[in-house]
């Protein structure tokens, strides 16, 4: 085997580690982090969060349409679009079910599909795909921006939502040591708006929602261009 095949399959090999052992620690953190949380508390929380987080990109809290949440956790935005058809993703729906805070029947509009990013296909596009404080846990980043891409009808909105480093420095130590385990991807702004150029949505506006001493929690919001322009 040539040195750089060998050195391709040792990279897919590293990556699909840091999946696994970010997905791990992502099911302990859920179960710590809510079980310090009542669930009615809870879920009355974050639906105000999710409302006040429309208003603030600029969407409104009464969409309508097809939308896609798209690594829902278990109180994504799902639980704030009740005027929209929804299809809510997450490999990790079947650990959901085991807590409290999460109530599929209260959103009776939402189908639940337990798929990961880069293998979610659909017949029906959608107006809206959400994907907030998701993408830096992905597997594949380019393959799963593209699945969400392709999921978009023409003219549709893309809500992307990362934590990005503020210092560039800092990226390769991240990416060499488990300093974020829960976290495969280490980015900065410009290595998210380089991934998503790829996917041929256009950027319409960058929110910086919050700054913290590491990252940076950006909001980018992209459109699908329609077919006649």
């Amino acid at each position: 085997m040539r040195n750089g095949a060998y050195a391709t399959i040792r990279g897919i090999e590293v990556s699909q580690l840091r999946w696994r052992v970010a997905q791990a620690a992502e099911k302990r953190w859920w179960r710590r982090y809510l079980g310090k949380r009542d669930p009615a508390e809870y879920l009355a929380w974050k639906r105000a969060y999710w409302r006040t987080f429309l208003g603030r990109v600029g969407l409104g809290a009464e969409l309508e349409g097809r939308a896609l949440d798209a690594g829902c956790g278990p109180a994504g935005i799902f639980t704030v679009l009740d005027d929209c058809e929804v299809v809510a993703v997450d490999p990790l729906l079947g650990d959901y079910a085991k807590l409290p805070h999460f109530e599929p029947a209260a959103t009776p509009n939402v189908e639940f599909t337990a798929s990961t990013l880069e293998t979610f296909t659909t017949q029906q596009p959608f107006d809206y795909v959400f994907c907030l404080n998701v993408i830096n846990h992905v597997r594949d980043l380019d393959g799963a921006l593209q699945v969400l891409a392709k999921a978009l009808k023409p003219g549709g909105t893309l809500v992307l939502s990362v934590d990005a480093h503020r210092h560039a420095w800092l990226k390769p130590i991240f990416r060499a040591i488990p300093g974020d385990v829960l976290h495969p991807h280490q980015l900065d702004l410009a290595d998210y708006e380089s991934a998503c150029a790829k996917t041929g949505l256009t950027v319409e506006s960058k929110l910086l929602y919050k700054k913290e001493f590491l990252f940076d929690y950006w909001v980018l919001t992209l459109r699908k261009r329609p077919w006649h322009d």
